[in-house]
């Protein structure tokens, strides 16, 4: 069994940690890419590369989630994500590694997909790690998914099997969260080694947690650098209350209040639309300008939909006098595989 390891982060110390990612990740200037939004300098913090099962931001969230479950001595872990979670893949190879039984719910959350989508990239990864799989059949109501994997907790409960639920609802503690307040130290001590002075950070904001943690982070560092979280699940009307109460929890759980106040949370649904999980010609050409200029693999889903928010952004001059810019790469390479139909519309692949 892995041991429990402490945080880097004085105000975490009472959280229990598994260390499950290679720290600290890279932080890379795009030159390139950089050229085509000239004199906006855009640097990418490399969280793709956070090592396990293909990387992503989920690592870091997963260190204290299973900590904790550790730390109780549990021995099998559940949640419940779309056909193509990231969460859901990385938890998945999580628990491999830790020998803990894993329980994986998968929503339909886009509906009109190829069989291709439904059985390759993370849906194809998340079986390949050994997890038990179940589905709901409706992929938008967060409540019955939380019900229904919970009333699988309870059957393994009653086979006396000790059962932890990873929770991705606003109403749970945001335990993934301090995964990035630590990263936010990480990142802030790479900016100043590089002497880059920052004056935007975006990030994509799904469930919220890693965009509440960065942010969350930064203000207890004493940071008053902007955060901007490019919508992937919601739009912006929804989202903002989501990422504000994620950070009023945060505030609960270390104790210290106030740190974020409503007008710091910056959510942007400028490259959302229509809707989680589908992505756009704009999507599509900023997946390729990333990949022909920078070598770098960004997915249709969650972090291609935020470069897209920025660089859209740019183009259009809705960011004015924002000339150093962070863009916080949260992985998601697997999801690339299950959208070929999309990537390739119209189109013949090369040969």
């Amino acid at each position: 069994m892995h041991e429990l390891v402490p945080s880097g982060v004085s105000e975490l110390s009472g959280f229990p940690r598994v260390a499950l990612g290679h720290y600290p990740t890279p932080l890379e200037f795009a030159p390139r890419l950089s050229g085509l939004y000239s004199p906006c300098r855009i640097h990418i913090k490399r969280d793709d590369c956070t090592g396990l099962a293909f990387g992503g931001n989920k690592v870091r969230q997963l260190e204290y989630y299973l900590g904790h479950a550790l730390s109780t001595g549990c021995d099998a872990v559940l949640s419940t994500g779309a056909v193509q979670s990231n969460y859901m893949r990385t938890l998945a190879a999580a628990a491999s590694k830790l020998g803990l039984e894993c329980h994986i719910q998968l929503e339909d959350r886009v509906s009109g997909k190829s069989d291709l989508y439904h059985r390759s990239g993370n849906r194809m990864l998340t079986e390949l790690f050994g997890a038990h799989i179940t589905y709901c059949p409706d992929g938008e109501d967060e409540e019955g998914a939380d019900r229904m994997v919970r009333e699988i907790a309870g059957k393994l409960e009653a086979d006396g099997r000790k059962p932890y639920v990873v929770p991705l609802k606003p109403t749970r503690r945001p335990l993934g969260a301090l995964g990035y307040i630590e990263a936010a130290r990480e990142l802030q001590d790479q900016w100043t080694d590089q002497e880059l002075g920052p004056d935007l950070i975006v990030v994509g904001s799904g469930s919220g947690i890693t965009h509440a943690g960065l942010l969350f982070g930064l203000r207890l560092l004493g940071c008053d650098v902007p955060v901007m979280g490019a919508c992937v699940r919601r739009n912006a009307e929804l989202q903002g209350p989501r990422i504000l109460s994620h950070c009023d929890r945060l505030s609960e759980m270390i104790g210290a209040p106030g740190l974020v106040r409503a007008d710091d949370v910056w959510v942007s649904d400028h490259s959302f639309a229509p809707g989680y999980g589908q992505p756009t010609e704009r999507i599509r050409n900023t997946i390729g300008t990333a990949a022909h200029l920078e070598g770098l693999l960004v997915d249709p889903v969650y972090s291609g939909k935020a470069l897209a928010c920025l660089t859209g952004q740019l183009e259009e001059g809705l960011l004015p006098g924002y000339q150093s810019v962070i863009f916080v790469h949260t992985g998601g390479t697997p999801a690339l595989f299950a959208y070929q139909d999309d990537m390739f519309a119209g189109t013949e692949p090369r040969r």
